[in-house]
């Protein structure tokens, strides 16, 4: 009898591990739910005490000085108190908790344990923010959402581009319309040309118009030129283009202005123009110079014209995404004064601290440090800021250099007609003979 009870635990067991198996496998948040959150939640209730001590997190509530008679005596107080926290809930794919600070606390000191957290409870990462005054909320990750590769959905609107998954396991979503201008900065193969495909081949099907500057000879966007209604290849035809956007916002500018709006999106459909997203690859190549006169003048026309176009075009359907291996103030006060425009800020994988701070140092430094953390294997991961002035980690969905030209030779038909655009180039080329 106690052989065949013996024989129906292991079998009950070796089945227990495999639902789990597959459950990990095919239904991960119902493998959380079922088996990680419940350890999860006993560490961190089984563990709290401990780690705030450690981690100056708990506080006496003797002072630190005691009469011993007649002496003062100065020290660490005994029987440190630790915060109270909440009952850890589950999340998707991770859990919260609640944590009341104790008087004097900031949650900057939260901040700083939050590697110790991520040891003692056995997870991927601990997040901590502060929803209001005297609480701090820690959010913790069981694994590495970016690493599944399922891809995240989201409804098709105008403006709006469908890039990856945010660690959260939400869509991550560009949308030109709340978020008019970007600033994408990283590395060789950090991802940031996937990102771009990623970009032009959600927006090849819109009634929108691409135009494209890639003054590495078009190396880059040259792939996509079917669905681009201008590319310019070089910086003298890119102060050409842009000058010829500025005068096109004028006009904009005028048919509002004759109509009462104060946005092309309040114009009648039959008078609204066509919207138009200037992609800039290799932001540098505009700003650098030689030494020469010309060369310097050009940097220069390229600063103002594009600062322009970011302090004055969101209203008028004129969007920038601007991208660089490197955006750093050493390449003038014209790119720090054009940072300041542009809202949508994403950092790759990048090779200098410079240019994570330069992207995302003036909105939290935190995303800073996390930023400069993504490793060379994490391709596609980047730090992205979000339309609530929030930041967090994504990834893009992987799209191919074949997926992406495909996709803009299928929508060439699309492409409109951008005539002050073809105006300058025609003009360029006639003072180049």
């Amino acid at each position: 009898m106690g052989a065949i009870l013996l024989a129906l635990s292991l079998a009950a067991l070796a089945w227990i591990f495999v639902v789990a198996d597959l459950l990990r496998r095919h239904r991960p948040a119902w493998h959380w739910y079922v088996t990680g959150y419940p350890l999860t939640a006993w560490r961190v209730l089984f563990t709290w005490r401990r780690v705030a001590m450690l981690n100056d997190l708990a506080v006496s509530r003797r002072p630190p000085r005691g009469l011993v008679g007649d002496l003062v005596v100065k020290g660490d107080p005994l029987r440190p108190v630790a915060p109270l926290i909440s009952i850890p809930r589950a999340t998707r794919m991770g859990l919260t908790v609640v944590v009341r600070l104790h008087a004097g606390q900031t949650p900057a000191t939260y901040m700083k344990a939050a590697d110790a957290l991520v040891h003692a409870w056995k997870v991927h990462a601990v997040r901590v923010t502060s929803p209001e005054r005297g609480l701090v909320l820690l959010t913790a990750t069981a694994s590495d959402p970016l690493e599944r590769t399922g891809l995240a959905t989201a409804p098709a609107v105008l403006l709006s581009a469908l890039i990856g998954a945010l660690e959260s396991g939400g869509a991550w979503v560009m949308d030109l319309r709340m978020v008019p201008h970007w600033l994408i900065a990283g590395a060789t193969r950090s991802g940031k040309s996937t990102l771009l495909a990623r970009l032009i081949t959600q927006l090849a099907p819109q009634p929108v118009a691409l135009v494209g500057i890639d003054c590495k000879g078009g190396m880059e966007l040259g792939l996509f030129a079917d669905r681009l209604s201008a590319l310019t290849t070089c910086r003298r035809e890119a102060v050409a283009v842009l000058a010829a956007l500025v005068v096109d916002m004028q006009d904009r500018m005028r048919a509002c202005r004759a109509a009462g709006v104060r946005s092309i999106w309040e114009l009648p459909d039959q008078l609204r123009p066509v919207p138009v997203v200037v992609i800039v690859d290799e932001l540098a190549e505009l700003y650098l110079s030689d030494g020469r006169r010309e060369s310097k003048a050009e940097a220069e026309q390229c600063s103002t014209l594009l600062l322009r176009l970011a302090q004055l075009g969101a209203a008028l359907g004129l969007h920038l995404v601007v991208a660089g291996q490197r955006v750093g103030s050493d390449l003038g006060p014209g790119v720090t004064a054009l940072r300041a425009q542009l809202g949508g800020r994403i950092c790759h994988r990048v090779n200098d601290p410079g240019t994570a701070e330069m992207t995302l140092g003036d909105l939290n430094k935190d995303a800073v440090a996390v930023a400069q953390s993504i490793t060379a294997e994490e391709r596609g991961v980047a730090v992205c800021t979000g339309p609530d002035g929030g930041w967090s980690r994504a990834r893009s969905h992987l799209t191919t250099t074949e997926e992406a030209m495909a996709t803009a030779r299928k929508h060439s038909a699309l492409t409109p007609e951008l005539p002050a655009i073809d105006r300058a180039l025609v003009a360029l080329e006639g003072n180049g003979k």
